[in-house]
């Protein structure tokens, strides 16, 4: 794996975990009785964005570490995901 795509990865995982911590423990601007003119009583009353982006680096680099570790090592393979057999059997040179 290069730098180019460890980085991607990282950013991909994040982004994923980004969109699952972005909704835990949100108060809506209705539970909270403050609701802002013109804005939806479903808009958050306090997103608290540094703390979520804080909790989803500390899981993405969990999550990378495995990950890239499974990838790295080879346990897992593009090969092993080819359930309808399209891709073609590599060709290995014997050693002479």
């Amino acid at each position: 794996m290069g730098i180019t795509s460890a980085i991607v990865l990282f950013a991909v995982i994040w982004f994923m975990v980004f969109f699952v911590v972005l909704p835990l423990r949100m108060t809506t601007q209705g539970e909270a009785g403050e609701v802002v003119p013109g804005t939806h009583a479903s808009a958050p009353s306090d997103a608290q964005i540094g703390r979520k982006a804080r909790i989803t680096t500390f899981w993405a680099i969990g999550l990378w570490i495995v990950i890239a570790g499974v990838i790295i090592s080879g346990a897992i393979t593009v090969r092993d995901l080819d359930w309808f057999h399209r891709m073609s059997t590599p060709e290995v040179s014997l050693p002479e």
